[in-house]
């Protein structure tokens, strides 16, 4: 039981997980009850709603779906770091390098799943020192939660999230901004930052894309609805270009013409 709310009944629970998997793919256990419970709590607070059912009927209402915007930002989890599995880099390094060194300039990156930004920050900083930002270098960030992409516009974190980037490159690229470090202002020129919703192809952008970032995110969504993503993100890849995938996820069971370059990296 929520303090201060009734209990969410096994009815309410069940239009909740199948209203958030119709509106954007992500699957929602019996085991994650207890979390969404809290997190729903907190926007019955703050839309005046005195139940659940009533919550519900409040989504319905809304035609503009402005509230199940603050619904998602509410209940997806944004965890990122910079560097994060950093094996996902070297690949995307050495095939930029070899790309550069074959006379390519053009090049363009996607983030699927960019969260607050660190994986795209964390490329940018990749992009800047193998010499691809000094020709025509742009990053597409996109994310279903409004919150996490205003955080990936402004590009500022505290202090502990910039912990894990090397500080050759943190003295070259962060920036004190108040009690907190901002990425500069050349790095977050690259990002394109839109709302997207993975679960819903086809996506407006025509790419091609050279490298696809689409990590620890079809972890949420059952296989029909990876299959549909992964098949429109090789659509967008061009030929030789990179899917890379969260170190604990896995294409078992999706129809795809990727070949493995390594654990979790497929090429075109």
């Amino acid at each position: 039981m929520v303090t201060g709310l009734p209990n969410i009944s096994d009815a309410e629970y069940g239009a909740f997980v199948t209203l958030v998997y119709d509106r954007c793919g992500i699957t929602l256990g019996t085991g994650k009850k207890m979390l969404v419970t809290t997190r729903l709590a907190k926007r019955l607070r703050e839309t005046g709603c005195a139940t659940f059912t009533e919550y519900l009927n409040s989504l319905a209402a809304d035609r503009q779906g402005n509230e199940l915007v603050h619904l998602l930002d509410a209940i997806t989890t944004n965890t990122t770091s910079f560097f994060r599995e950093s094996a996902a880099f070297d690949v995307v390094d050495e095939m930029v390098r070899q790309r550069l060194a074959a006379g390519e300039r053009h090049f363009r990156f996607w983030s699927a799943a960019s969260s607050t930004g660190m994986e795209a920050y964390t490329l940018a900083m990749l992009l800047a020192e193998n010499g691809a930002t000094k020709h025509d270098c742009a990053i597409l960030a996109t994310d279903i939660s409004t919150r996490a992409l205003s955080a990936c516009r402004e590009g500022i974190y505290p202090e502990a999230a910039i912990a894990s980037v090397p500080s050759e490159l943190r003295a070259k690229y962060v920036r004190q901004n108040g009690a907190k470090w901002q990425v500069c202002s050349e790095l977050r020129a690259l990002l394109t930052v839109n709302r997207l919703n993975l679960s819903r192809p086809p996506f407006p952008m025509r790419g091609p894309f050279d490298v696809i970032f689409c990590r620890n995110v079809m972890i949420y969504f059952d296989l029909a609805v990876r299959q549909r993503l992964v098949r429109a993100c090789v659509g967008l890849l061009r030929p030789g270009g990179l899917l890379l995938i969260g170190a604990a996820e896995s294409l078992h069971g999706i129809e795809h013409p990727l070949h493995v370059v390594q654990p979790a990296a497929y090429r075109k």
